[in-house]
């Protein structure tokens, strides 16, 4: 295991909703072992496997539930 932990910044979140629905989809993928989405802050702290996913294909999966992700 090669675990990373990195910062998102998230545009378009509306509501704290949005933040539940990024983690909810983020932690749903293969690799990844925590998201916690901030929508306060506008951010996503997540930590995966780098083994297993990369964070390209992390922010793919966050651009599919609708919002733009950059890391920091």
């Amino acid at each position: 295991m090669k675990m990373k932990h990195v910062t998102l910044k998230i545009i378009g979140m509306h509501c704290t909703s949005c933040s539940m629905t990024i983690d909810f989809d983020v932690e749903d993928i293969e690799g990844v072992t925590s998201a916690k989405t901030s929508y306060a802050k506008g951010e996503t702290e997540v930590e995966f496997d780098q083994e297993k996913i990369s964070i390209d294909q992390i922010i793919k999966v966050i651009k599919k539930t609708g919002y733009q992700a950059v890391l920091l």
